[in-house]
């Protein structure tokens, strides 16, 4: 660990550029460096202890890109620079670290720019069992804590302990599922260079399958394609190593490995939201009265699954700290985002990408039926998938908005939603930018066209009726 005798903290401008709604991210090193990291590490011990006295250790892990190890460094002197001890992963995915926070029951770290460019870094924060800390729940203090000029102690009162999670972390996946009943299947990753390349081949050499795994070194330079599965264009050399190989199954991680998206055997993406449906009509098999989670912007498909298999379903902002919130107070399993994050309660309440794989994986041996058969039965509505639109004034374009469907069901849950007999939609304000996030979903493709249409005239109307705007 290399010791930095004292440091003092940057501009406040410099860390509202870094600070995000649910975590710290930004260019290495113009935004995010070395500098900022030991004031940040610092911050976070203070807040800890200023929530608990009795707080003794953070968890702090790394993904693989080039920068994390030297940030992290700096992270973990400012921790012990406030007395806090540092229980280090090393090299973890983010979902690990997850773990590591329930299993020790310690707040947590991990350095990490998810599917960001290689010239991005950051930081998520967790505390202990792997609460959320984000916008509202914590992270402004922190913000506010790094902002203050103070100097760190020269003097180092905690302690570094490495410890190697792997084995355990990957018991507890494969707790999820019986690996037996997965046998016989042939299995393409991409793990994108990414954390994925470490959790991937340690869970599936318990499983009796045929995997083969797609740019499996850590590299955060992501030399093949960028670790982003939304992006449709990474998703290509996937999709032709399933169709050429007649896979099963084609599993798509992003950068530190919490989010997967699916391929059929015949190339065609599956959505986060008929991910959902599939791994909550596999939990409501098991339980038929579960509490089943969904965000706002799901496919309704997600809500009449549950409702149909008897299941409880609770409708939820979009965004990983209000789920686990709502999750704690209403007993739900599982939860599911459209984006790609999968939430478990056994899994303390936290996303895993390779947990909701595996029991699709399951859930097809166990019904017989390929993955294509599945996705037909989900994906019957007509999305458009989250559009941005550049608006300053975004909540004055809602209330236009809402004047203009005033005569339709509506709610305020998460920006604006109108939802009719045969579509809905959802308008979001963006937390960090001038945009707002248009979701729109309609029984066909005509009546979502249609729609589509009816919602950017109101928006291209009220940005042409004000030069502000």
């Amino acid at each position: 660990m290399v010791k930095t005798i004292f440091c003092y903290r940057k501009e406040v401008a410099d860390l509202n550029s870094i600070f995000k709604s649910y975590d710290i991210r930004g260019l290495y090193p113009q935004e995010i460096d070395e500098e900022v990291c030991i004031n940040i590490g610092y911050a976070f011990a203070k807040f800890l202890l200023d929530e608990d006295p009795q707080t003794t250790q953070i968890i702090v892990g790394v993904d693989m890109r080039l920068s994390s190890e030297s940030l992290s460094d700096q992270f973990i002197n400012g921790i012990v620079s406030a007395g806090l001890n540092v229980i280090h992963l090393g090299l973890s995915s983010t979902d690990m670290l997850y773990y590591a926070s329930g299993t020790f029951g310690a707040p947590g770290a991990i350095f990490t720019a998810s599917h960001n460019p290689a010239e991005y870094n950051g930081i998520k924060l967790c505390r202990a069992y792997a609460a959320p800390i984000g916008e509202g729940s914590g992270l402004e203090r922190i913000k506010d804590l790094s902002s203050t000029v103070i100097k760190i102690p020269d003097e180092s009162n905690g302690t570094v302990t490495h410890k190697d999670l792997l084995e355990g972390f990957t018991e507890h996946i494969l707790s999820f599922v019986e690996p037996e009943v997965i046998a016989g299947k042939k299995i393409v990753v991409d793990t994108a260079n990414g954390m994925g390349g470490l959790i991937v081949p340690s869970v599936f050499k318990q499983i009796p399958s045929d995997i083969n795994i797609l740019y499996e070194e850590l590299d955060g330079s992501f030399p093949n394609h960028p670790a982003d599965p939304l992006n449709q264009e990474n998703l290509k050399d996937l999709i032709k190593c399933v169709v050429d190989s007649s896979a099963d199954i084609g599993l798509a991680f992003d950068g530190d490995a919490d989010r997967v998206f699916l391929i059929d055997e015949t190339g065609t993406p599956l959505s986060g939201s008929i991910t959902t449906a599939i791994v909550a009509k596999s939990i409501l098999d098991q339980q038929s009265d579960a509490t089943i989670i969904h965000n706002l912007i799901c496919s309704q498909v997600v809500e009449e699954t549950i409702i149909a298999e008897g299941g409880n379903a609770v409708r939820s902002r979009v965004g990983h700290s209000h789920i686990k919130k709502l999750m704690a107070e209403t007993g739900a399993e599982f939860a599911g985002e459209h984006s790609g994050h999968y939430y478990f309660k056994r899994n303390f309440r936290a996303d895993s990408g390779i947990i909701a794989a595996l029991i699709v994986l399951e859930y097809m041996s166990i019904k017989g039926v390929k993955l294509s058969k599945l996705r037909e039965l989900y994906d019957v509505y007509s999305s458009t998938g989250e559009i941005n639109y550049r608006v300053q004034d975004q909540e004055e374009l809602l209330k236009v908005v809402e004047q203009q469907f005033r005569n339709e069901e509506s709610d305020h849950l998460d920006g604006f939603t109108v939802k009719s007999e045969n579509w809905w939609f959802n308008l979001r304000p963006s937390n960090t930018e001038p945009l707002i996030r248009l979701n729109l979903e309609a029984t066909n493709q005509s009546k979502r066209d249609e729609m589509l249409n009816v919602v950017e005239n109101i928006i291209a109307a009220f940005d042409q009726g004000d030069g502000n705007h």
